[in-house]
């Protein structure tokens, strides 16, 4: 072929110039495979229109000289399909041939070869392939609801922007609720609420009760308070968003401001019982920042606070009271009779805490007081509400001597249950005078054999044994009787 004068200038080589001829020719033969489009058009071959196969060596170097000679660019003419830029003028180009594969300008210009394909007045485009017609079902957005939810349900691609009106929106939302799908149901949801005024969605889901408890839900996980509270009274329930606004309190961190707004929650159209539970909240708070500032300085030092009172439950605070406030006077906000009395406090709750307190201080003379009651002869009884044997638990948790364990056993009304608790804390009298009562002889000899030989329970056995013609009436077999 012939050697192009340009080439000559520039210093190419001629084998230089066949070696561009070999890579032109692959670089045609890309394009063509990459063109070709499958199972649409028969294998046919193309020919240029001077009749030569188009793809072989004489046609590749016919047309690259045609092009270097005329524009100086490489243009395909058998590609229709193919668009390229808007040739430029020869006198006005700043490239050559060489130029382009050397990656540099002619003298005197400004622009390099890998900025010049930045600009896009002269960027070359790739040819743009067609995909099969399978894979174009998953992008077209025309699905009816049913089909949309579906693929929601489905894990495939999908698209609610084109749900416009109030009436296919709607649609889709029936038919997510329809599809039992609490996932989709949510996702819908969150899509009305972007694409719709509030005013308008309330509306529709007073309608939809199970949409309804889903979207009210999704307010409260993503902590929409404000927005929940204007659902609640835009369907006039009052009472929801009276308590929705009650809940607000758990984001007020000073104690002060605390009791401030608890105070105005009081004037919130609350049923009846969450009124009283509302009352009671702020009254606890107000009567913990009184305690917590009051006391006397002899008990704490002696037993310091482990934490403050304050948002504290009920009971926590009557513990609080039992154990540094016992003995204070009924007028006192910290007396555990006021608090008792103020949150209604039942008996038997009431005298748990304080056996616990005042058992955990080793105050046994404060606990019999809890159980001493009197009748209208002077006479004094003890009387619990619950059984003793669960005092008595309570009791030797807080490690208190046997002797006043003994005092408690002896009160548990079962007999059974008695000889139990008193062999698990070694009570030996109880269980000796149970024995005694009860005049079994052989249990007494069968328990002698576990005490200590010559202890005081072993004694006291010996001599209910060697009596026990004067207390039952019987013969002792260990004794003989005395001959008149």
């Amino acid at each position: 072929p012939t050697y192009p004068k340009d080439l000559q200038e520039e210093g190419w080589p001629p084998l230089m110039y066949v070696t561009f001829l070999k890579e032109s020719k692959r670089a045609v033969n890309s394009i063509r495979s990459l063109v070709e489009e499958e199972d649409e058009e028969d294998d046919v071959e193309k020919v240029s229109w001077s009749g030569e196969p188009v793809g072989s060596i004489s046609w590749s170097v016919k047309e690259t000289e045609s092009s270097i000679r005329s524009t100086g660019e490489v243009r395909d003419q058998s590609f229709p399909k193919i668009h390229t830029a808007p040739s430029l003028p020869k006198n006005s180009s700043g490239y050559s041939l060489s130029s382009l594969f050397k990656g540099k300008a002619k003298t005197g210009s400004f622009q390099s070869f890998s900025e010049s394909f930045g600009d896009p007045s002269i960027r070359n485009y790739a040819p743009e392939l067609r995909k099969p017609k399978s894979e174009y079902k998953d992008y077209v957005s025309d699905w009816t609801p049913e089909e949309t939810v579906k693929r929601m349900q489905q894990g495939k691609v999908y698209s609610l922007e084109k749900f416009r009106s109030l009436q296919d929106k709607l649609l889709l939302l029936d038919e997510a609720v329809n599809a039992h799908d609490g996932n989709v149901i949510t996702a819908v949801l969150i899509y009305l609420k972007k694409s719709l005024s509030k005013e308008i969605l309330f509306r529709e889901l007073i309608t939809r009760e199970i949409a309804l408890r889903h979207y009210i839900h999704y307010l409260k996980e993503i902590g929409e308070q404000k927005l929940l509270v204007e659902l609640f009274k835009s369907m006039d329930r009052t009472e929801d968003m009276a308590l929705m606004q009650y809940r607000d309190h758990l984001n007020v961190r000073d104690e002060n401001k605390k009791r401030d707004f608890l105070k105005n929650c009081l004037s919130f159209p609350f049923s009846p019982d969450d009124a009283t539970h509302v009352q009671d909240h702020y009254t606890l708070l107000e009567r913990q920042i009184i305690i917590e500032s009051s006391g006397q300085a002899d008990i704490f030092k002696k037993y310091p606070r482990k934490a403050s009172i304050l948002n504290m439950p009920i009971i926590t605070t009557l513990y609080y009271s039992c154990f540094y406030h016992y003995g204070e006077s009924d007028g006192t906000f910290s007396s555990p009779a006021n608090i008792r009395k103020t949150f209604r406090i039942s008996d038997k709750q009431f005298l748990l805490t304080c056996l616990g307190a005042r058992a955990k201080l080793k105050a046994w003379f404060d606990v019999d007081a809890l159980f001493t009651t009197k009748n209208w002869l002077g006479y004094t009884k003890k009387r619990s509400p619950i059984g003793f044997h669960r005092i008595v638990d309570i009791l030797q948790k807080n490690n208190a001597p046997v002797q006043v364990l003994q005092d408690y056993v002896n009160l548990v009304e079962d007999v059974e249950q008695k000889i139990s608790l008193a062999q698990k804390y070694k009570c030996h009298d109880v269980i000796i005078n149970t024995y005694r009562d009860l005049k079994d002889r052989q249990q007494l000899i069968v328990y002698r054999g576990k005490v200590e030989r010559g202890s005081s329970e072993y004694r006291k056995i010996e001599e209910i044994l060697s009596n026990s013609v004067r207390l039952w009436g019987e013969v002792s077999p260990r004794l003989p009787l005395l001959q008149s």
